[in-house]
């Protein structure tokens, strides 16, 4: 029997920090292999949005599904009121969002290998062999197969970040979080990075990723997101977005990246 759930579904995620309302109420379904590309202004949401999806932050309100199943805990159904998952069964959770930050957050004295078998050893169980076998498959994935034995002080930025792309894919995860991931990065090493999350995409990865990068949202992107003050004002197809968008902040956004 085929679920009727989407891969990821957010309803009515809400976040506040303190008496600062970031997210307002947002929903969102997010299919198989799809790659949904969020865009809008700093301070819209967007960063917070990912880190609630898999609780690096903990929602204010609203609830998450992966597959049918609730991150970071259920409502009790004859009293709903909400009750929080075990530690042990936040840290399963967690494992099945891959995240990608905008700084690499490489071990400095690990290896490219070593720092993407880290996890698969330490938190999957695996053997150190096995481990580390699969590590040089992931550095493969990313164009990293010659660099496997370096340290990330021996790797330009764009191969950092690769690496930390290939650590994430290391834990198996059912859907990729990307954080601005080229936002760091000097200008001639960003399509290095977009190639690899495109070839990804084209593979069926599910990913949800957070960029200012226009001409990857409408290459790569099935749904383009637009977010602004803490709701998602405008979605759809990027012909539809970028071709004729309807918001009036959509529209006045779209010129300021333009014009930049």
């Amino acid at each position: 029997m085929v679920s009727s759930f989407p891969r990821l579904r957010a309803e009515d995620v809400t976040k506040s920090f303190g008496e600062t309302v970031v997210l307002k109420g947002v929903d969102m379904d997010v299919s198989a292999g799809e790659t949904v590309v969020v865009i809008g202004a700093s301070g819209s949401g967007k960063t917070t949005f990912l880190r609630c999806l898999n609780r690096l932050e903990t929602p204010t309100g609203g609830t998450i599904w992966l597959d049918g199943e609730t991150i970071g805990g259920a409502f009790d159904g004859p009293s709903g009121a909400w009750r929080s998952a075990s530690e042990a069964r936040m840290a399963e959770q967690r494992r099945q969002f891959g995240f990608v930050f905008q700084r690499f957050n490489l071990f400095p004295h690990l290896t490219a290998r070593q720092n993407t078998a880290i996890g698969p050893e330490k938190v999957r169980g695996l053997k150190r062999a096995d481990a580390e076998a699969l590590a040089e498959r992931e550095l493969a994935r990313v164009q990293l197969a010659d660099h496997v034995d370096k340290r990330p002080s021996e790797l330009s930025g764009g191969q950092q970040q690769r690496v930390a792309i290939a650590r994430a894919l290391a834990m198996e995860p059912r859907i990729m979080l990307f954080d601005e991931p080229t936002s760091a990065l000097d200008p001639e090493l960003v399509q290095e990075v977009l190639d690899v999350m495109k070839a990804l995409a084209e593979a069926g990865m599910t990913m949800i990723v957070v960029t200012h990068e226009m001409a990857f949202a409408r290459d790569v992107a099935d749904r383009v997101v637009f977010m602004a003050d803490g709701v998602i004002a405008e979605e759809g197809p990027p012909e539809a977005i970028f071709g004729s968008p309807q918001k009036a902040a959509t529209q006045k956004f779209l010129r300021h990246i333009a014009r930049h």
